[in-house]
């Protein structure tokens, strides 16, 4: 019997491993980027600019890798538990290799390299599981699904978010037992969800992958990608806000588990809303909320800790809704379509990773144009406000405006 969630037949065994692997994996993705830029600098003495290029640079090669990639998973679909195995050995090593092991040679190099192989696994690993996804949901079932998978992925950012601050307690170095931690997190994962690779795979005919973008689906990509730029910007920049513009850096971890944990306790409340209200409905909802969290944000001054505060909870609570409605809504329009869910999410997880590089690349251009993130002066703390606050806020207008092309009839049923 095809074990799905819409049809009520999913076992509670795997809507929790579904919830463990995603949590895995998030500690591969956005929590990276939050402790990349301070890493580098802190650790291995680069400069911002050096590192947002190489983040644009690899994200450039992801444009042939992840719909390669995605090619592989839709090719193979019963050696699934071999391809994510293998992904997440990759990112295990990886880890080590950037946070446990000193650079034997140029700090530049190493970093790109090891970057590499832990976003290729990443990607392999994420695309297989979203993939897979669209067969254990069933009719109906994609938003319970996505319930399940992004609440693990929100407790992992959480996890990898933290780690490092709670590390430091104890450690001197906190990214050396840090990288370790997020390895043996990867390696426990291959057993421990292998059940998930042995359910049925539901398969579409064989189709190009320019096939898959009906205009539908086009738009769906285009929303996840500006969805997903303002998160990038103050991602990329939360560190250096919290130090410099706030003046509290020994708040950091504070703030973080506010947002992340806001997040998570959000994620019930936006399903239940979804399933009553229509996820499109909700989502502008989400987003709106949150473009009023990003424009709070740019009046702050130092010494500003409750309101920001108050700030990580209302960006956080959107934040759940956005990466749970969104990927829910393509999940159902591969569904309904013939097609390759693993290339189509090849490509959502290409204009993600996107997004991402393309807020370090935009912060590194605008350094090396002279433009200075780092200190009090007034020049600084003017772009600090500007690239965390008032870009991400009008880069969600324009997120907002696209959702409004979605007819009512592209709402999860």
């Amino acid at each position: 019997m095809h074990d799905t969630i819409g049809s009520g037949g999913a076992s509670q065994r795997n809507l929790f491993r579904i919830s463990a692997l995603a949590a895995v994996l998030s500690a591969a993705g956005l929590p990276l980027y939050v402790h990349l830029p301070l890493f580098a600098t802190s650790q291995l003495g680069l400069d911002l600019a050096s590192v947002g290029l190489m983040l644009l640079g690899l994200r450039a090669f992801d444009f042939v890798q992840d719909p390669w990639l995605g090619g592989i998973v839709d090719r193979y679909p019963g050696h699934a538990g071999l391809i994510s195995a293998l992904a997440m050995a990759g990112m295990a090593v990886g880890f080590l290799l950037l946070f446990a092991v000193v650079p034997p040679f140029s700090a530049t190099l190493w970093l790109a390299l090891t970057l590499a192989l832990i976003f290729t696994s990443f990607s392999l690993a994420s695309i297989q599981f979203y993939a897979r996804g669209v067969s254990i949901a069933g009719p109906g079932g994609h938003l319970r699904l996505a319930f399940y998978r992004e609440g693990g992925l929100l407790a992992g950012i959480l996890l990898a978010t933290i780690a490092p601050s709670a590390l430091a307690l104890r450690f001197d170095d906190p990214y050396r037992p840090f990288g370790i931690l997020l390895a043996v997190l990867c390696l426990v994962a291959i057993p421990a969800v292998r059940p998930l690779w042995r359910l049925p795979v539901i398969r579409n005919q064989r189709v190009a992958w320019q096939e898959l973008l009906t205009p539908a689906i086009r738009r769906l990509l285009l929303i996840g990608l500006v969805n997903t730029l303002p998160l990038a910007f103050t991602s990329t920049l939360f560190l250096l806000f919290v130090r410099d513009q706030l003046a509290l850096p020994d708040w950091s971890g504070a703030f973080l588990l506010l947002f992340f944990l806001s997040a998570g306790l959000a994620a019930p409340l936006w399903l239940r809303l979804a399933g009553r209200y229509g996820p499109r409905r909700v989502l502008l909802a989400a987003m709106t909320l949150a473009v009023l969290s990003f424009a709070g944000a740019s009046g702050l001054v130092a010494g500003d800790a409750l309101p920001f505060a108050i700030i990580c909870v209302l960006s956080g609570a959107t934040l759940s809704a956005d990466i749970i409605i969104l990927p829910a809504l393509l999940s159902q329009r591969l569904a309904r379509n013939a097609g390759n869910a693993g290339v189509a999410f090849g490509l959502w997880n290409l204009a993600t990773k996107l997004a991402l590089a393309l807020a370090a690349g935009a912060i590194a251009i605008a350094d090396l144009a002279g433009a200075t993130w780092t200190g009090a002066s007034a020049g600084s703390l003017s772009m600090l406000t500007i690239g965390y606050a008032l870009v991400p806020c009008l880069l969600k207008l324009l997120a907002i405006a696209l959702v409004f092309t979605l007819s009512d009839s592209e709402d999860l049923q």
